[in-house]
């Protein structure tokens, strides 16, 4: 029996393994056009580009925090079509799409607004 012991628990580590903890997400910095951080902008993110052109079925959205940092979790690996507002300034005119998501993975993307 106790030969079977470190078997078992090689088994119970592979299987645990196979079962992929991170999900696919994004990490969004926002700064403004002198490269400073921006908190308290908002995101919103699209799959489609007729969908961010008509700003309808987000697929998620949040704000950025003191760091200028918001984070979007469980989303498919794909490109994504933004939008990044905080009062008068965007980022139209460039950045409106994030390219193809690695999955599984923390992917990081830096958008400016001005």
């Amino acid at each position: 029996m106790k030969k079977l012991i470190p078997i078992f628990i090689s088994v119970f580590v592979l299987v645990l393994m196979s079962f992929q903890i991170i999900k696919t997400q994004i990490t969004v910095t926002v700064r403004d056009e002198l490269g400073n951080l921006v908190e308290e902008a908002s995101i919103q993110l699209f799959e489609t580009e007729d969908d961010y052109l008509a700003e309808k079925n987000v697929v998620a959205e949040g704000t950025t925090d003191a760091k200028g940092v918001a984070k979007f979790k469980e989303l498919k690996a794909i490109s994504y079509y933004v939008i990044v507002r905080k009062d008068d300034k965007d980022n139209s005119g460039g950045g409106e799409v994030i390219g193809k998501l690695e999955e599984k993975k923390i992917n990081k993307v830096t958008i400016v607004i001005q």
